[in-house]
């Protein structure tokens, strides 16, 4: 059986011929949360579905009430198994007018410090860095004939747009896709030269609230302080959830919150983090969160309630004086360790009903709920990823914390019973979710060359 060095240099090169396969996903717009774009959803599950059976996986599109989920499997190298993860489709690409390219016609774009990109909407989140792991499995099987070890292929369509029918996927196929570590890719190198794995994502509890009031909007100098107003009732309803040094007010919300462990903070300490070089390039100075804890340890390790939106009255061009019938809000909580996002979600509520006056109602919408998980990065999995991405990197590995939620790691674990590396080759400046997302040629290139190192890691 040909060795790892083989099939490194069969990835470089095979390398134009890796891009055209990106390219033809990149094309298609898969937009899972608009149902506009079903069946193009359909038809890159149908894409990637043909791409693993045409390296040898039995591979199938299979029906879910929403997207298709893939599913593929070559397991003939038998002994340790792995369950890959990622997903196909993407977020919207609005508003248009800010892209400079057709966002789903991709194209090699060169920045002014010379860095050469792939820019196109799901480049980076997760297109590009899902086909990384799928090159690296095609280069296995064409140099030496069979992979280092059994591997399984999970495909999602609706990432995107909430997951819903993922959690009753793996229930239902749990005995089929088992396996002794799972693999994910849609996370972020430390920077350009340093990768990482994450060891530590924050849940995610959301929650949409209507404050109503009136039966219509009202003229504010008729009913000016004599009757209700929902801006200002919900304004009071969202200050009250901070206090002066930016901790969350709702009682037991830190129920489940250690101090983070001395050893686990020397390690952050030594990754070189500044918070100039966080939040300047944002066009920001000062660290709004909690008092006492570092920018760093604000975004990994300390739970957060943050306002996405609000709204009430009239918003458009010039003034308009009226007191809005309704207004609304919504919040998300990023829950760390073993908080409780549904006994969140019901501390929420009560302090909302708290502040609403006895002539006005509120309406709640929940936006789902997920815990935080957590890795043990002394399982011999995780020194074996480490020690492969540093040889591919030349630098050592970190583990790092995520400020986001993958919610997938947490059904993983929950549903199948298993941990996982999650070790992915994005940037923070690749503008996911963003007009012009972008993904580092080199991140592709040696994504693929990392996934291979790590298929040959996990064999030994």
């Amino acid at each position: 059986m040909a060795g790892l060095d083989a099939v490194l240099a069969h990835i470089d090169g095979d390398f134009d011929k890796a891009l055209e396969r990106l390219f033809a996903v990149l094309r298609i717009k898969s937009i899972s949360t608009d149902p506009a774009y079903a069946e193009e959803c359909k038809r890159n599950a149908d894409w990637h579905a043909e791409d693993l059976r045409s390296i040898g996986f039995d591979a199938a599109s299979r029906p879910t009430k929403g997207h298709p989920i893939v599913v593929g499997h070559d397991r003939s190298a038998g002994g340790k198994t792995a369950l890959f993860y990622g997903h196909y489709d993407v977020q919207p690409v609005d508003p248009l007018d800010l892209w400079t390219k057709d966002p789903f016609e991709p194209a090699i774009d060169t920045l002014p410090d010379g860095t050469k990109v792939i820019r196109a909407r799901g480049s980076a989140d997760d297109k590009g860095q899902l086909m990384a792991f799928v090159e690296a499995c095609r280069a296995w099987k064409k140099v030496a004939g069979k992979l280092p070890i059994a591997v399984s292929i999970l495909l999602e369509g609706e990432e995107e747009s909430g997951g819903a029918n993922l959690p009753g996927f793996l229930e239902a196929n749990k005995a089929e896709l088992k396996a002794d570590i799972g693999l994910i890719c849609d996370t972020n190198m430390w920077d350009p030269q340093t990768p990482a794995i994450v060891t530590m994502l924050r849940g995610l509890c959301g929650e949409e609230i209507t404050i109503h009031a009136a039966d219509r909007d009202l003229h504010s100098g008729f009913y000016g302080m004599a009757a209700a107003n929902p801006n200002r009732i919900l304004a009071k309803i969202l200050a009250d959830l901070y206090d002066e040094n930016g901790r969350i007010t709702l009682p037991g919300f830190y129920d489940g919150v250690p101090e983070l462990p001395e050893s686990l903070k020397k390690q952050w300490d030594t990754l070189g983090f500044t918070v100039e070089g966080f939040l300047g390039p944002i066009g920001l100075s000062i660290p709004a969160g909690e008092k006492g804890y570092s920018a760093l340890e604000q975004t990994w390790s300390r739970p957060t309630a943050e306002i996405n939106g609000m709204g009430g009255g009239y918003q458009g061009e010039g003034f308009k004086t009226v007191i809005p019938a309704k207004a609304s809000a919504k919040i998300s909580f990023r829950l760390v360790f073993d908080q409780d996002p549904h006994a969140i979600r019901k501390a929420f509520r009560e302090h909302v009903k708290a502040r609403v006056p006895a002539d006005c109602k509120v309406e709640f919408k929940e936006h789902g709920a997920g815990q935080a998980i957590r890795f043990p990065d002394t399982d011999p999995a995780f020194a074996k990823c480490r020690q492969a991405l540093s040889d591919e990197w030349g630098k050592p590995a970190v583990f790092i914390g995520g400020g986001g939620s993958i919610p997938v790691t947490h059904q993983l674990k929950q549903s199948l019973g298993m941990d996982v590396v999650l070790a992915g080759f994005g940037l923070d400046d690749d503008r996911i979710h963003s007009p012009n997302e972008k993904y580092n040629l080199e991140s592709f290139r040696r994504g693929i060359r990392s996934w291979a190192r790590i298929l040959d890691a996990l064999s030994r």
